[in-house]
């Protein structure tokens, strides 16, 4: 098993309010992305791939207007219908809420994590889903519960199994490289535990109160992004 770092994945209240965040924190603007309509929410991008972190990237999502999931009694994905976390990004602007890691089995990693010695985690079901895009037609299985839980206050990655094309295969460059992430967590070795099932190596996993930390080099210098207080 062998897990890789995906996506960075940013809340914005809009995706207006997500464009000009991204302008005025990190100096670019995103990339068209798409819509969800398994999730009622859509997005732009940002390459932000690198020595540290190949095929990486950010999605700057919001929920997409008078657009609900497709899919009966599910709330969406990465806590988004969370009236806790909508709050927060309303009143404080876009925030990094959690991250996505690709691995070359998505079966075999969620059976991994849901082993008793990992705590029975259940990172849910595993969708399929599809969109079409001018350098081909994306396609992916991705882990999502029904209550639409990030787990770990963000910290523990949903799953994503990609087929023949990813994302970045045709993104432009950025100007925006992902140097580093850092996870904090009052159950630091149980999350290490859970990080270890899936292969998962390059994040830094320290004790303490919920926080996912990404640095990034940009046309601005060296940005910290935070999800603290989320």
């Amino acid at each position: 098993m062998h897990a890789q770092l995906d996506h960075l994945v940013i809340a914005a209240a809009s995706l207006a309010e997500g464009v000009a965040w991204c302008e005025a924190t990190l100096g670019v603007t995103p990339a068209p992305g798409g819509s969800h309509p398994l999730m009622g929410t859509h997005n732009r991008l940002l390459n932000v791939s690198g020595d540290a972190f190949p095929a990486a990237y950010a999605e700057i999502i919001a929920i997409e207007p008078g657009k609900h999931p497709s899919r009966p009694r599910t709330r969406r994905w990465f806590d988004m219908d969370d009236a806790t976390l909508q709050a927060s990004i309303a009143r404080h602007g876009p925030r990094l809420i959690h991250f996505v890691a690709r691995v070359p089995d998505a079966h075999a990693a969620t059976r991994a994590l849901a082993r008793e010695e990992h705590a029975h985690i259940d990172r849910g079901q595993l969708l399929e889903a599809s969109r079409d895009t001018p350098a081909g037609r994306l396609e992916w299985q991705i882990t999502v519960r029904d209550d639409g839980q990030r787990l770990f206050y963000g910290a523990l990655p949903t799953l994503i199994q990609w087929g023949a094309v990813h994302p970045t295969d045709a993104m432009p460059a950025s100007g925006l490289v992902l140097r580093s992430l850092r996870a904090k967590h009052p159950r630091a070795p149980a999350l290490a535990a859970a990080l270890a099932a899936i292969g998962m190596t390059g994040i830094d996993i320290d004790a303490g109160a919920p926080n996912l930390v990404a640095v990034l080099d940009t046309p601005r210098g060296s940005v910290t992004l935070e999800s603290q207080g989320l």
